[in-house]
């Protein structure tokens, strides 16, 4: 089938979920009902659009399809930063401060903490991206220790606030950071679409097929990570982490469209995340009424499909 068929079909299930989710069971009271609808629906989308480009950069800058970005820290990260603002001023004062101005906290923080990592490590030594990545498996470990250090000494009450803010939810996203969130991807989706698109299937080749070709290899990678940086803190820092979700549609989108060029595989792979996200959500709201966070669904079922690619690589080494 023609890649740009599978976009359409892609483009029409996903459109098919949104107008699902929006309408099933809506009852009388639309004034009431399709503003909240429509609201997790702009939310899932950003955050699906988002999750799906920035995963798809990581993979193809690190040559590797089992990596997400959350490797380099940006989940524990998060966590440490939600922790540490209930540890240091309280339920009491926390809840004073508006979502705002936490959301640009935890962006500027988490955009910040990339990009000594990025500057620090890369400008040394020569663009080593495997280093970059054990590098932030090691700060990640040490914020999880730190994370869970906090949370043991913090009040029980102030600890359910720390739960609550452990896995993604799109049922209470503030509209203000909606609109925020979508000048803020808009912004750097453009960016990479007019500077950066252009060298990825190059780069997807390697480092010396780049080279040869004429490609500022280092250049490009430099600023391929700082907007996968941009993506996943503001996808995180909005609902809150999800970490196999960039995982699972990457792949399925890899068998799915069965071509390298990114300008198939990047729309593919976006509306395939909104299209999961507006389907999950759909079925926990119901069918499971609440009972389980998506989060927690993605995070089984892209663990159980991370084993399963664990395992087929290495039956391909072993051959």
């Amino acid at each position: 089938m023609d890649s740009r068929l599978k976009l359409l079909l892609l483009f029409v299930v996903m459109a098919g979920a949104a107008l699902l989710f929006l309408f099933y069971d809506a009852g009388s009271d639309w004034g009431y009902v399709l503003p909240r609808r429509g609201e997790k629906i702009w939310a899932m989308l950003l955050v699906g659009a988002g999750i799906a480009l920035s995963t798809v950069l990581f993979q193809t800058i690190t040559n590797n399809r089992i990596l997400t970005p959350s490797i380099i820290g940006f989940d524990s990260l998060y966590m440490f930063l939600q922790t540490a603002f209930v540890f240091v001023l309280g339920q009491r004062v926390l809840s004073e401060v508006s979502e705002e101005l936490n959301f640009l906290l935890s962006v500027l923080l988490m955009v910040g903490f990339a990009l000594l990592l990025f500057l620090f490590l890369l400008r040394y030594n020569d663009s080593n991206v495997y280093l970059l990545l054990l590098l932030g498996m090691i700060v990640g470990t040490l914020f999880t220790s730190m994370t869970t250090f906090m949370e043991v000494l913090i009040d029980p009450n102030d600890f359910t606030i720390v739960q609550s803010r452990m896995f993604a939810s799109f049922n209470s996203v503030d509209s203000g950071l909606l609109v925020l969130s979508t000048v803020l991807m808009g912004l750097i989706i453009l960016y990479y679409s007019v500077s950066l698109a252009k060298y990825m299937d190059v780069i997807s080749l390697g480092k010396a097929h780049a080279v040869n070709l004429g490609v500022n290899y280092n250049g490009v990678v430099r600023q391929v990570l700082i907007v996968v940086a941009l993506l996943v803190s503001i996808a995180t820092a909005l609902v809150g982490p999800i970490t196999f979700l960039g995982l699972l549609v990457a792949n399925v989108t890899y068998q799915l469209m069965k071509t390298y060029k990114h300008r198939y595989v990047v729309p593919a792979s976006m509306l395939l995340s909104m299209g999961t996200l507006l389907g999950g959500q759909f079925i926990v709201e119901q069918l499971f009424s609440f009972a389980t966070p998506l989060a927690v669904i993605i995070n089984l079922v892209g663990g159980i499909y991370f084993f399963y690619l664990l395992l087929k690589e290495n039956r391909a080494w072993s051959k």
